[in-house]
């Protein structure tokens, strides 16, 4: 017989996961990266640095969502998609673990401020799924959408060299599409433009200061 989880052992989850999100090589990806069996080509100092920068913004997008996904589990019912939205938590690990490898490859780290944007994060995700599941899942869809557009900036400015980062956010382009679809799907709200364009800042706001920091 499975033994019901307390009270106690649901906090202890939720520690070992933010752990896990936020010290660094701490998070196990359950796919391989898609950068592997992939050879870089050649490129100088500067653009190392500038990859390096893109890849630390992608990993701190990654941070968020795993907060926001853990918040929204603290407080969503989502009890017809639970399943979906566990999967699709999965995936942001993945990514999460191939960005934190790629930037130890490129001789960088992860960004100073990555428990700052968890902790906003993660309110975020709680206060959406306490209004409701459909706004919890329209709130999936907009960031989702928010980080597809990012990584289409960032796979036009990566280095032509910079093949490995390249496979690693191809593929994350396109889960992150997929995540974006089936919470549409599963009933998500479509945000209004202003919602959209408010996210939009604050998510312009998050790359300016994790580039370099």
């Amino acid at each position: 017989m499975n033994r019901q989880l307390s009270r106690s052992d649901h906090l202890i989850q939720q520690f070992d996961t933010i752990l896990r999100t936020l010290v660094p090589h701490a998070a196990q990806p359950s796919r391989p990266s898609p950068s592997a069996g992939v050879q870089d080509g050649e490129f100088d100092e500067a653009e190392r640095a500038h990859a390096e920068g893109l890849m630390r913004i992608n990993h701190t997008g990654e941070v968020c969502a795993q907060a926001l996904y853990q918040g929204q589990g603290l407080t969503a019912k989502l009890a017809d998609t639970r399943s979906q939205m566990e999967q699709a938590a999965q995936e942001e690990i993945d990514h999460l673990a191939w960005c934190d490898a790629r930037l130890e490859e490129l001789g960088g780290r992860t960004s100073l401020l990555n428990p700052l944007f968890y902790g906003a994060s993660f309110g975020l995700g709680a206060v959406a799924g306490a209004v409701g599941d459909r706004v919890s899942l329209g709130f999936v869809a907009a960031t989702e959408e928010q980080v597809g557009k990012h990584l289409e900036e960032h796979l036009e400015a990566l280095p032509s060299g910079d093949r490995r980062s390249r496979a690693v956010l191809e593929k994350m382009h396109e889960d992150e599409a997929h995540h974006e679809r089936w919470a549409l799907e599963a009933g998500g709200a479509e945000f209004p433009a202003p919602v959209k364009a408010g996210m939009r800042l604050v998510s312009k706001l998050m790359t300016k200061s994790v580039y370099k920091l």
